[in-house]
């Protein structure tokens, strides 16, 4: 039996896709759970254009994503931290503390979303990643001044 799948299930398939399952599996247990459809004419065109939709929506994100990457590589931002002797951070700079200075630039990132590569616990400049979507990161310089 050919059914439309709503959600992605392992060993199946992802949402979207049209496959073919035991009759038994779509009817007891796919069908009534809402993890499918039948694979009718009107489902397949609604999934389809569905489909559509979604990629149009991810495609516009991308292009925004794009943009703001390219303000990132061509912005830099400063995080002031207490040192001692040898020009040493007391504690190390976070991906909060770029967060919080790319939020007073007017960037919303998140730090979930900021790479360190290696602590940073020393002044001086170094160079973060920033993950603004999915396949799109830019590099962003960070200078680590004495407060």
């Amino acid at each position: 039996m050919k059914v439309i799948l709503k959600k992605n299930l392992d060993k199946i398939g992802a949402s979207g896709d049209i496959v073919n399952v035991a009759e038994g599996y779509a009817r007891n247990f796919l069908i009534p759970k809402g993890f499918a459809v039948l694979a009718e004419d009107g489902n397949v065109k609604n999934i389809e254009h569905h489909k559509k939709v979604i990629q149009d929506k991810l495609n516009k994100e991308k292009k925004e994503a794009e943009k703001i990457a390219e303000k990132l590589s061509a912005h830099s931002c400063t995080v002031a931290k207490k040192v001692g002797e040898e020009e040493k951070i007391f504690g190390s700079v976070t991906t909060a503390d770029i967060e919080a200075a790319l939020k007073k630039d007017g960037f919303n990132i998140s730090k979930k979303d900021i790479v360190i590569p290696e602590p940073i616990k020393v002044l001086g400049i170094y160079t973060v990643q920033v993950k603004v979507f999915t396949g799109v990161e830019s590099p962003l310089k960070v200078w680590v001044v004495q407060e």
